[in-house]
C-alpha cells in the first residue's frame, strides 16, 4: 500500500497545485449556493483557522496539501462574500417617468437605435444613484453621443427582472455584480448637457464600430464590428440565432480564438519581417521580439474589445505564453490555466457562476488535457512528407472542434436550455475562414483607418463574413441542428464539471475515475419536471400536458417571458390556451371563465374570471384570489408577488410548490418584486 501510494505521489508530482483554484471555486460556489447571507464572522473565521492549521502541519506534506485545499476553499467563500459586501446596494427606482442626468460610460448600437449606459445618474435632479442605468434611446434620436458626455433624457426605468422560472437565469445577480441598477426606455429626446473634451481614446470603440457599419451596412458590418470592437448588439436576431443553432456562437463572443488569431498573425508577420533582413536575423532574438509584439497587439485588441472576462482569461494565458517564449519554458500548460483561473476568480468571484467563465475554462481545460494525451500520436503524423502538414492541421481542427464543443456543451445546455449537434462540421468550415481571411482583413482595416482607407480591407472582409453567414444558416437548417433542453439540475452540472476536472488534471490512470461523476450526472437529467409554471408577475401561466405546452399570458408579456416555459421543459414551441373549446387531446377544456385541466389524472382549474370561482384540487390564476375555495391550494398573483416564479408538480397526495425564493433565498442581489411595468416598457 505504501509503495503504491509513493508511486502515485511520484507520478502525479506537480499536479496537486492545480487543484487549489478548484477548491477556491468550490468555496465560491458554496457562497452562491446558500439561501441566506452569512455573517462576516462566519465568512472570515474559516480562513483564519485554516491558515493557522496549515502553518502547524506544514512539515507533513500530505496533511499540508489537505490543509491548503481547505484554506483555499475558505478563501473562495470569503472572497465571494467580500465582493457582495462591497457592492453598492440597490437603488429605489420610480414607478413612473423620470428625467435621468448622468455621464455616458458606454454607447451600444442596436439593430434599431442605440443604448447608452449612464454612470450613477441622478433622477429628477436628486442625489446621484449608487448604480448605473442602461437606457435604450428612441430609434429616431440622432443626437451624437460618446462616452464621457453628460446627457439628460426622460425615461421609464425598472430594476432587473427576477428569473422567469424557478432556477432560471438570474439577471438580478448578474446586474448586481456588474454595478447596474436597472434598465429603461427613453420616452423623450436625449439632450446634450456637457460634451467631453477631445481625447485620444474617447469613444474609440464606438467610432471604429460606426465607421465599420458605414462601410458595411447590415449584418456584415454588425459582425465585423463585433469581431474588431466586441460591440455585438447590432447583429440581427435571425443571424445571431443561426450562429447559435449551428454551434458558431463562439465566433461572435470575442475570446480566446480571436485574440489567439490576432497574436498569431502579428507574431508571424514580425518573425517573417525580421528574418527577411540579414542583420536582425543573425544578431537579434527575432522570436522573442515577435512574441513581445504579439503580446502588445493582444493588449490593444483586449482594450478595443472591452476587456470582458473570456478575453481577459485568454490574455492572461497569452502573457504566460510570452513569458514561456522569453524564458524558453513550456508556454501552454495546465499550470498557466490554473494561474489564470485563480487570478480571475480572486478578482471577480461572481464570474464563476456565469456561462462565460464555465464554458471558456471547460473548453481550454479539455483542449490542454487532450493535447497532452494525443501529443505522441500527433507527432507521428509529422513525417515531413507533402501530406503531413495538411493532415496535422485537419486532425487538429477536427479534434479542437470536437473536444472544445463537447466540453462546453453541458454548460451551454444548462444556461441557455439549448444544445447544438453539428458544431464540428460548422467549425471545420468557419474557423479557417475566420482565421485566414476574415480577421486578417479586419486587422488590415484597423491599420488603414487612420488614413481613411479602411474600406479597401473591409470589402474583402465583408465577403468572408458573407461566407460565415452562409455556413451558419446552412448548418442551422439541418434537421435537428439545435434542440431545446429541459432545465438541468445544478447537481447534474456540478457532477459533470467535477468529472471533467478530474479527467483533465490528473496524469495517471487515476484520471479515469472522473467517469464516475459523469455517469452519476446522467440520471439527474431525467428527474421529474414540474407540471405548471407561473411567471414572477403572473403574466405567463404555462402547463405541460403530455408533449404539449399551453400558455395563458397577458398582452404585455414580453417575448422572453413567453419563451421561458417551453425552454423550461425542453420543448420547441408552445400554444395558447383556447378561448373556448378543448386542447391537448381533451386534457384542457376552456371557456371564458376558466380552463379545466387534467394532468396525469389530476384536476387543475386555471381561473380567468375572479367573479366565477369553480373550486378544485388546485386553483391557478393571474388574479389575486382573496379567500377563494378555503382549504384548496392556490397559486395566484399574490403568491408570485411574495415568492417570485412558482413551479408546481402534481402528486397523488397534493401539489408540491417550488418558488423562486425557495431557490435563491434572501441574498443581497434578490430584490422584492416590482409593480407592473407601464405598457410602454414592453413595446
Amino acid at each position: 500500500m505504501q509503495r503504491a501510494l509513493f508511486w502515485w505521489i511520484t507520478a502525479e508530482r506537480g499536479r496537486f497545485v492545480l487543484f487549489l483554484p478548484v477548491f477556491f471555486g468550490v468555496g465560491v460556489l458554496a457562497y452562491f449556493g446558500r439561501v441566506s447571507e452569512p455573517s462576516a464572522f462566519l465568512a472570515l473565521l474559516p480562513v483564519c483557522v485554516g491558515g493557522v492549521f496549515a502553518a502547524c502541519v506544514w512539515r507533513w506534506p500530505l496533511v499540508r496539501a489537505v490543509a491548503l485545499c481547505l484554506v483555499f476553499g475558505a478563501a473562495g467563500f470569503a472572497d465571494a462574500w467580500w465582493s457582495a459586501a462591497r457592492a453598492p446596494p440597490w437603488d429605489t427606482l420610480p414607478t413612473g417617468a423620470a428625467v435621468l442626468t448622468g455621464r455616458v460610460s458606454l454607447v451600444e448600437v442596436l439593430p434599431k437605435g442605440r443604448r447608452i449606459t449612464l454612470r450613477t445618474p441622478s433622477l429628477d435632479g436628486d442625489e446621484p444613484l449608487a448604480r448605473d442605468l442602461r437606457i435604450r434611446l428612441r430609434a429616431k434620436d440622432a443626437l451624437p453621443v460618446a462616452p464621457g458626455d453628460v446627457v439628460s433624457v426622460r425615461a421609464l426605468v425598472r430594476p432587473p427582472s427576477p428569473p422567469d422560472v424557478p432556477g432560471g437565469w438570474d439577471t438580478q445577480r448578474d446586474a448586481f455584480f456588474a454595478g447596474l441598477g436597472g434598465y429603461g426606455f427613453a420616452i423623450g429626446p436625449c439632450r446634450m448637457l456637457t460634451q467631453a473634451p477631445p481625447q485620444v481614446w474617447r469613444g474609440v470603440r464606438e467610432d471604429i464600430a460606426g465607421r465599420i457599419l458605414t462601410a458595411l451596412p447590415g449584418a456584415r458590418g454588425a459582425i465585423a464590428a463585433t469581431l474588431l470592437t466586441g460591440l455585438g448588439t447590432a447583429i440581427p436576431a435571425a443571424d445571431r440565432a443561426a450562429f447559435q443553432d449551428s454551434g458558431l456562437a463562439h465566433l461572435l463572443a470575442v475570446a480566446g480564438l480571436h485574440i489567439g488569431i490576432v497574436m498569431a498573425l502579428v507574431f508571424g508577420v514580425f518573425r517573417v519581417a525580421l528574418s527577411a533582413f540579414e542583420y536582425p536575423a543573425l544578431h537579434w532574438p527575432t522570436r522573442r521580439i515577435a512574441a513581445l509584439a504579439a503580446l502588445a497587439a493582444g493588449g490593444v485588441y483586449l482594450a478595443l474589445t472591452g476587456g470582458h472576462l473570456p478575453i481577459l482569461r485568454s490574455f492572461a494565458m497569452a502573457s504566460l505564453f510570452t513569458l514561456g517564449v522569453l524564458t524558453n519554458r513550456r508556454a501552454i500548460s495546465l499550470r498557466s490555466l490554473a494561474f489564470a483561473a485563480m487570478l480571475l476568480l480572486a478578482w471577480s468571484p461572481s464570474e464563476l457562476v456565469g456561462v462565460g467563465f464555465q464554458m471558456s475554462f471547460a473548453a481550454v481545460l479539455a483542449l490542454i488535457a487532450t493535447a497532452e494525451v494525443l501529443a505522441p500520436f500527433m507527432a507521428r503524423l509529422r513525417t515531413g512528407r507533402w501530406w503531413s502538414a495538411p493532415a496535422v492541421y485537419t486532425a487538429g481542427l477536427i479534434l479542437t472542434s470536437l473536444v472544445a464543443g463537447t466540453a462546453s456543451l453541458p454548460f451551454a445546455a444548462y444556461h441557455f436550455g439549448r444544445a447544438t449537434l453539428y458544431y464540428v462540421p460548422a467549425n471545420i468550415l468557419a474557423v479557417p475562414l475566420t482565421a485566414f481571411w476574415v480577421l486578417p482583413w479586419g486587422l488590415a482595416a484597423l491599420a488603414l483607418m487612420p488614413f481613411g482607407l479602411e474600406h479597401l480591407a473591409l470589402a474583402p472582409m465583408g465577403v468572408g463574413i458573407d461566407g460565415l453567414l452562409a455556413i451558419a444558416h446552412f448548418v442551422a437548417a439541418w434537421p435537428g441542428a439545435a434542440r431545446n433542453v429541459a432545465q438541468m439540475s445544478p447537481t447534474a452540472l456540478a457532477l459533470a464539471a467535477a468529472g471533467m476536472i478530474w479527467l483533465g488534471l490528473w496524469r495517471t490512470r487515476l484520471r479515469l475515475l472522473g467517469v464516475l461523476p459523469l455517469l452519476a450526472a446522467v440520471p439527474l437529467l431525467f428527474t421529474p419536471a414540474p407540471d405548471i409554471v407561473v411567471g414572477p408577475q403572473a403574466e405567463v401561466i404555462a402547463a405541460r400536458l403530455g408533449d404539449t405546452v399551453l400558455v395563458e399570458h397577458a398582452r404585455r408579456a414580453t417575448p422572453i417571458e413567453l419563451e421561458a416555459p417551453p425552454h423550461f421543459w425542453g420543448i420547441d414551441h408552445a400554444a395558447d390556451f383556447p378561448t373556448a373549446g378543448a386542447a391537448a387531446d381533451g386534457a384542457a377544456v376552456c371557456d371564458p371563465a376558466a380552463c379545466r385541466l387534467t394532468i396525469r389524472g389530476l384536476r387543475v382549474i386555471l381561473l380567468r374570471n375572479a367573479t366565477d370561482l369553480p373550486c378544485g384540487p388546485l386553483l391557478v390564476s393571474a388574479q389575486t384570489l382573496r379567500g377563494a375555495c378555503t382549504g384548496a391550494p392556490v397559486a395566484d398573483r399574490a403568491l408570485v408577488r411574495r415568492s417570485g416564479a412558482v413551479a408546481i408538480r402534481l402528486r397523488a397526495d397534493g401539489p408540491v410548490f417550488v418558488t423562486d425564493r425557495d431557490i435563491r433565498g434572501d441574498r443581497p442581489w434578490v430584490i422584492a418584486p416590482v409593480p407592473l411595468l407601464p405598457p410602454a416598457l414592453t413595446e
